[in-house]
């Protein structure tokens, strides 16, 4: 796009607050936020840097959106850049989702919490940012109104109420223990306090915690008073809320440590005077970018959906001012310490940063042998079966070298017995769901599929069929060549660059068995009603037959050759079978 054509679409665009977004071949590149969209924009005409320059040059389009705000423009900027992590921002790399809560729209709706909401028929709240708290309150709410937690499949076709029913936590719809009218009302109750109605869940705690007191049950009352408050603070109520701007009850700290493209921000978190957790987070710069770059990009998209602190110690003050003037008007002050406690603070964060920015870079040497542009965020696939029954796909994320649980997949696949076919379904479904935006987690820099030649054509042809443009590569698990679309590669077994594919394929094949033996243990079979099989012996049976084919295959002698099973046992199968 040469300056003549910027200056022809800025003409095109309103004089008001909004985002921008330069493309390449409809995928963005960089997306910007203005008071005045038309002046901005033209201003690339003149680009202010060689990057930029560059930038501008090689887009071919120009997408815009207005928001009602300045405040406003800086948030959407940030999701937009987290969502499409645009090659010429500052991009924060290790983003992470947040929990919801949901009440599925079953006949009897079950609550969870999840990271991938179901979109047909569910109600979801959130996002929360403190899961733990998120689980106290969903276990008092199914304390107290009973509602089910359990899968589709272990709600159908049963006889006799499950261990939930026992401890308290489900008033067992599955076995008309209760009536789907009272179940119902039960379920509206639990809506209401999702959806802010603090006292509906707060109260009837409240005299639980009372009754407990009187009876000198101090223990129980102590862990009800605990409950309640996380209760009570759910929605920023008394419990959380901040008494005073001027107390700052709590402040970040945050110190920028910049190296080539890649950056490191360190956190301290600090409530009450008291450090209480630090993180650091890994970014992608634009080459040219300092620490003030570094800290105006990460800002809007770290706390986007996190609550502000009362204030923010810095390294370096942000270079851009409408950051700046967001952070004024939601009350944070910004200080950039000289001297003093806050000080030592910062130092300790830059210290933090800089030891993030220096680790040994087996992820840069990984991206050098690949011939990729980075290599920090990960993705992994196996696939787990027994004969082509319970078959099943893990999907895991490494970032920076180290597993992000939180980001962790699986899936449940067609059954058939076919290595390549089920790879090419499991990458398929984790490609349709990127592109179609149905997928909060950021486009990964590499995706490692466990195999070889064979499963990585599957996976490549799953994205060829999609449209997802994402590197791939295969681990053989033989002799643990590297297999890539242009050939293969033999890398010594010390090799850094290497062990950071082992431990993704290595991750990626321990939660792909660890879901299908789960799903093979706990699945309903014909072995369920033999006499002298329990659930113990079933899974033995499982593990050691694979399937209920290779249960009726195996000999007498074999069958016996499982621990608990005898001549009775034997007949019994034999019968059943």
């Amino acid at each position: 796009m040469d300056a003549a054509t910027v200056r022809e679409r800025a003409g095109e665009l309103p004089r008001e607050s909004g985002v921008y977004q330069f493309l390449e071949d409809e995928t963005v590149r960089y997306v910007g936020k203005a008071v005045d969209l038309r002046a901005r924009v033209r201003s690339y005409a003149d680009p202010r840097s060689d990057r930029i320059g560059r930038m501008v040059e090689r887009a071919d389009a120009l997408d815009f959106a207005v928001t009602d705000t300045e405040t406003q423009a800086l948030l959407l900027e940030a999701n937009l850049i987290k969502r499409y992590q645009p090659r010429y921002n500052v991009r924060l790399k290790d983003d992470k989702s947040y929990p919801l809560v949901q009440v599925t729209g079953h006949e009897f709706p079950q609550i969870e919490i999840t990271r991938d909401p179901d979109r047909t028929g569910a109600t979801v709240f959130g996002p929360f940012t403190n899961k733990s708290t998120v689980e106290t309150v969903v276990k008092a709410l199914r304390e107290t109104y009973g509602i089910r937690g359990c899968s589709d499949h272990k709600f159908a076709n049963r006889d006799r109420p499950c261990l939930d029913h026992d401890i308290g936590l489900c008033t067992a719809p599955c076995t008309n223990e209760i009536g789907r009218e009272a179940y119902l009302g039960d379920v509206e109750s639990v809506e209401r306090f999702l959806g802010g109605e603090v006292d509906v869940l707060a109260r009837p705690l409240r005299r639980e915690m009372e009754a407990a007191a009187q009876n000198r049950e101090f223990e129980r009352a102590a862990n009800l008073r605990d409950r309640l408050e996380a209760v009570e603070s759910f929605h920023g109520g008394d419990a959380g809320a901040i008494s005073s701007r001027t107390d700052e009850r709590t402040v970040d700290v945050l110190g920028a440590a910049v190296e080539g493209e890649r950056a490191t921000v360190a956190r301290l978190h600090s409530e009450r005077g008291q450090l209480v957790d630090r993180d650091h987070h890994s970014l992608s710069v634009p080459d040219g970018d300092d620490a003030a770059a570094v800290l105006g990009g990460f800002i809007p998209q770290f706390y986007a959906e996190r609550e502000l602190p009362d204030a923010l110690l810095l390294s370096e003050r942000p270079d851009d001012a409408d950051v700046l003037d967001w952070l004024d008007a939601e009350g944070v002050g910004t200080r950039v310490p000289g001297a003093g406690r806050e000080a030592t603070l910062v130092d300790l964060a830059l210290k933090n940063a800089r030891r993030g920015a220096g680790n040994p870079d087996e992820l840069r040497a990984l991206a050098d042998a690949l011939s990729l542009p980075s290599a920090e965020r990960i993705e992994g696939f196996d696939v787990s079966h027994a004969q082509g029954s319970s078959v099943v796909g893990s999907n895991v994320v490494l970032v920076g070298g180290s597993p992000e649980k939180r980001d962790y997949r699986r899936k449940k696949l067609t059954e058939k017995n076919d290595d390549y076919a089920n790879m090419h379904d499991l990458v398929r479904w984790r490609a349709k769901r990127a592109v179609e935006g149905r997928d909060e987690r950021p486009d990964p820099d590499l995706l490692l599929i466990d195999g070889g030649e064979g499963q990585l054509d599957a996976a490549r042809e799953a994205l060829t069929d999609i449209g997802w443009d994402v590197p791939a590569v295969g681990l053989a698990k033989a002799e643990e060549i590297v297999v890539t679309p242009n050939g293969t590669y033999n890398w010594p077994n010390d090799a850094p660059h290497l062990h950071v594919l082992q431990r993704v394929r290595d991750e990626a094949h321990r939660f792909a068995v660890q879901y299908h033996q789960t799903l093979r243990d706990d699945v309903s079979t014909a072995l369920d009603d033999v006499s002298g099989v329990g659930p113990q012996t079933r899974r033995k049976l499982f593990r050691r037959f694979g399937s209920l084919d290779g249960i009726r295959a195996a000999s007498d002698a074999e069958l016996r050759d499982v621990d608990g099973i005898g001549e009775k046992t034997v007949t019994a199968l034999r019968r059943r079978l």
